[in-house]
């Protein structure tokens, strides 16, 4: 599994994507009408059964705080409050006997629910 970083400061990166997931993503992107001016919104909503969930959305409305990286053409964004809590997390596509999707590796995360959607 090859991943791209892009390091912010001495921090780590918010996230890294993985070159399936950048595959992935560029794919499903270049699907919608206005493709040129959208990118990866990767956010943490409250809920889920383990206290936060995962949100990944395709948008064009960027605040002036949000985090802005780019792996191999995909624009990836995350909200301040969300890096916090994602921050050095990966996102990965597989697509195997089991299905295919995304899936986030948290460094965060003390504990998460059994379909990978949530964690506290």
């Amino acid at each position: 599994m090859a991943v791209t970083s892009v390091k912010i400061g001495k921090r780590p990166s918010v996230i890294s994507l993985t070159d399936s997931a950048v595959r992935k993503v560029a794919e499903l992107i270049a699907q919608e009408d206005d493709a040129a001016s959208l990118f990866l919104r990767v956010a943490v909503a409250p809920g889920g059964c383990s206290g936060y969930s995962y949100d990944m959305f395709f948008d064009s409305e960027r605040a002036s705080d949000d985090i802005e990286a780019e792996f191999g053409g995909v624009r990836v964004v995350v909200d301040p409050q969300s890096a916090e809590l994602i921050r050095g997390s990966v996102l990965d596509f597989v697509d195997g006997l089991q299905g295919a999707g995304f899936h986030i590796s948290n460094p965060n995360a003390t504990r998460t629910c059994g379909c990978g959607s949530s964690f506290s």
